[in-house]
């Protein structure tokens, strides 16, 4: 252990990253910022390519970036895992999706492991970033990577610390975001503490792996469960003609007692729709349901058709049904200025407009193309010529680099689902 510890500390430890997607790759380049040598593991050859080349696929990272790192050799990428041997320490990032039934797709997890088991040798720390249910690192990967041969906490060492990443987030790094570390021995979160120590401003040492899980998704639940809150509050205030914007701007004037979530078109992204899923089935397979994350999953989930229901309404006004009409989705993203689709409600909401028959289209500049559910598109340019075309422009996710003063001149109708165009009142808005 102190062997790696000092090489930790004077930065000769070479550090892996296994999973090059929005969580690995800035860690990766947040490690060689900070005076390391790193390794970028990924499958994906077609992300190593782009990586070599010093090409970036995350929004959030430039090209610039990596192209100084690869150009001195100081951030190296593959895609053959044999490289683990020669690492001393590994932050792995691997997706943990649900499968079709809800459950956790622990089969990254699973296949990561049994992968750094071939290789892994004495000596190495070992950081599972992944979020997953409590227990994951100890119950599943531990018995993986110890077989007969290595024993944890003395021929290696395993923790679990959860990611806080946040694409698009300007205020926020993983250098300013304090980290939470727990180690299924002290010396592993010992270790884990001077590794993240290196790059992240503050640590937060928790008592075990299973804490350290727990941290992640009680996060996220809080957020889902508060979300799902507002959007019935919303719903509910549209049947009673209440703007739940301004009550919500007003109710977060009590400097004391209440904190601001907003209504939206429903979830998005990798952490909120899914986390509490893991919570809910680690749960229910002890024998215990937790109410407030299902009717919270019920709720947010069922906002892309409440979104329908408001697009309908709107064009019932203009005398035109659903079936037919021209319909265009402002914002695919699953949120505002960033790239990525995952999850994303548009996708959602998009599908049930074709299924009834509506024209779609949509804009968003970080996404040039869509494929889902057999509606596939490309992003179109806004012109004063365009919305002409248009019967009813929707705003789903309120990119910045929008001309809203355009949409709001030309378009015919505007459903706005983010309160993009707070303030401005035309009968030809209707918000959420």
């Amino acid at each position: 252990m102190e062997k790696l510890l000092e090489k930790i500390k004077t930065k000769k430890a070479k550090i892996g990253i296994i999973g090059l997607g929005y969580v690995g790759l800035p860690l990766a380049l947040e490690f060689v910022r900070s005076g390391y040598c790193v390794t970028g593991i990924d499958k994906n050859k077609d992300h190593v390519a782009s990586l070599n080349r010093g090409k970036s696929y995350i929004g959030d990272v430039k090209d610039e970036d990596i192209a100084q790192f690869v150009e001195k050799g100081l951030f190296l990428v593959t895609d053959d895992a044999a490289v683990i041997s020669t690492l001393d320490a590994i932050s792995i990032c691997v997706p943990t999706p649900l499968t079709k039934t809800k459950d956790p797709d622990m089969s990254y997890i699973i296949n990561v492991s049994q992968e750094i088991k071939k290789y892994m040798r004495k000596g190495q720390l070992l950081v599972l970033e992944s979020t997953t249910y409590p227990g994951t690192t100890e119950e599943l990967v531990l018995p993986i990577l110890e077989g007969d041969t290595l024993r944890i906490g003395k021929d290696f060492y395993l923790a679990f610390s959860p990611e806080r990443v946040d694409p698009g987030n300007k205020v926020y790094s993983i250098r300013n975001v304090p980290k939470v570390v727990g180690g299924v021995t002290k010396q592993c979160t010992e270790l884990a503490m001077s590794l993240y120590g290196q790059i992240v401003e503050k640590i937060v040492p928790v008592t075990s792996t299973k804490v350290a899980e727990m941290v992640k998704l009680l996060e996220n639940t809080f957020r889902s469960v508060n979300i799902a809150l507002v959007n019935e509050i919303a719903v509910m205030a549209e049947r009673i003609g209440i703007d739940v914007w301004e009550v919500i701007d007003a109710a977060r004037t009590k400097p004391f007692g209440f904190m601001s979530f907003y209504p939206g078109p429903g979830l998005g992204g990798h952490c909120i729709p899914i986390d509490p899923l893991y919570l809910s089935w680690v749960a229910k397979k002890n024998g215990f349901e937790l109410r407030f994350v299902a009717l919270a999953d019920q709720i947010n989930s069922a906002m892309p058709e409440f979104v329908v229901e408001k697009i309908t309404d709107a064009l019932n006004n203009l005398e035109k049904s659903v079936k037919c009409s021209a319909i265009h989705i402002l914002g695919v993203a699953y949120k505002k200025d960033v790239g990525d689709i995952r999850e994303s409600p548009a996708l959602e909401i998009m599908h049930l407009l074709k299924n009834k028959g509506a024209k779609l289209t949509y804009s968003d500049p970080y996404i040039p193309e869509i494929n889902y559910h057999g509606l596939s598109a490309k992003s179109k340019t806004l012109t004063k010529e365009f919305f002409s075309k248009i019967d009813c422009s929707v705003i789903v996710t309120d990119h910045c680099c929008f001309d809203y003063n355009l949409i709001v001149s030309h378009s015919k109708l505007i459903v706005d689902t983010r309160n993009a165009l707070k303030g401005i009142n035309r009968k030809h808005i209707f918000r959420l």
